[in-house]
């Protein structure tokens, strides 16, 4: 086989191959700056961010710390917290879901209760919790479709595979079929180097998405939580006690249960 016949074909799809990582390349980061900015909504809201985070420094414990500072809630030294007087005022309403969702199942119970007893055992709660959970918006999909470009990764190998058989089995005489084959030669190595090449522009090897969800999960506690600790050490400790504590104690804080008209009644007239 000539050398020029192999320069021509394995020079050619050498710059096609890098080409294309180009291309990749760059609608690759268009895709990841669009994926990192939907992430941005979610740590936009501290609270979503500590969606992530375990329960020292979650998002429960953060609505409660909110809650703690506004004056809409108290907590004892048993970790049980009660609404205070001032939560029956519209105008001081926490103006967020979760912090809003602990305050009602507060109000539902019959007594004072632990958050890790509202966490377990309040429905309603945990209805509010896992849609705010799924308000999240996803992150797109960085890299491109797997097995999207097989059969073209086939065509490349079988032409690698026919320049260096072609290659092997080649003579050349003369400078310029000397450069001609140093040229098919050059070709074929940087056609394998492509391949990993290829991988990271299609985004194969890219962390970057991950790492936001890991910055959102290991990042610093929510605002409440650390105005919390500044101003009232005694409360946000109370609070971790609040957060672990599941059972119930002697006030049960079971959720209200509404008396029927007869039970009135009969009330009333044993007194």
């Amino acid at each position: 086989m000539h050398a020029y016949t192999l320069a021509s074909v394995a020079v050619p799809v050498t710059a096609g191959l890098y080409g294309l990582v180009g291309a990749i390349r760059g609608r690759a980061a268009v895709r990841h700056r669009r994926a990192l900015d939907r992430w941005a909504v979610v740590l936009a809201d501290p609270y979503q961010a500590a969606l992530e985070r375990w329960w020292a420094n979650d998002a429960v414990q953060a609505a409660a710390a909110r809650l703690l500072l506004d004056g809409l809630v108290t907590v004892n030294h048993r970790g049980n917290l009660s609404p205070a007087p001032a939560a029956e005022d519209p105008a001081r309403a926490p103006g967020h879901a979760l912090p809003e969702a602990v305050l009602a199942a507060l109000r539902r119970r019959s007594a004072p209760a632990t958050l890790g007893s509202l966490v377990l055992r309040d429905e309603e709660f945990a209805t509010v919790r896992r849609e705010f959970r799924e308000a999240r918006p996803e992150l797109l999909t960085v890299g491109e479709p797997a097995g999207a470009a097989k059969p073209g990764l086939y065509l490349v190998l079988a032409e690698m595979l026919f320049c260096v058989f072609g290659l092997m089995s080649l003579q050349p005489d003369g400078d310029a079929e000397w450069t001609a084959a140093w040229a098919a030669w050059a070709g074929v190595v940087a056609q394998v180097i492509w391949f990993p090449v290829y991988n990271r522009a299609r985004g194969a090897g890219w962390k970057k998405d991950a790492e936001a969800v890991e910055a959102a999960r290991l990042g610093p506690p929510h605002p409440a939580l650390q105005a919390l600790d500044v101003r009232d050490p005694e409360a946000f400790r109370r609070l971790r006690v609040s957060r672990l504590r599941t059972r119930r104690g002697r006030n049960r804080g079971r959720p209200r249960r509404r008396r029927t008209p007869a039970e009135t009644g009969g009330h009333l007239s044993t007194g």
